[in-house]
């Protein structure tokens, strides 16, 4: 995996909770990021349905980026970051240069 389209993606999805589209299907979903920024954190579901998309990200200066899904493949973490479209979009909030680079 390439972590800078990924990385570039999720600092598109607003911290705290957001709606959108994935896939021309509504989803909600919450980002935390730690305050240190070598933690992120999100949870999203299909609001129509039940399908679900949790994982943590580590940005850690030693080892660089390292994706934990929790109970579901990487490629579908990766893809829903990829096409998650949040309705409002700010400012982004990329990590900081020493993790976004790895």
């Amino acid at each position: 995996m390439n972590p800078a389209p990924f990385t570039r993606a999720l600092a598109l999805i607003p911290e705290g909770y957001s709606e959108g589209s994935f896939e021309g299907r509504r989803w909600g979903a919450t980002v935390k990021r730690s305050a240190d920024d070598k933690r992120i954190w999100l949870y999203a579901e299909d609001l129509a349905g039940t399908d679900i998309v949790s994982f943590n990200l580590y940005l850690l200066e030693a080892s660089g980026s390292t994706l934990k899904p929790c109970e579901m493949s990487s490629g579908k973490v990766i893809a829903f970051v990829l096409g998650y479209q949040p309705d409002k979009q700010g400012q982004p909030r990329l990590p900081a240069k020493r993790s976004a680079s790895r």
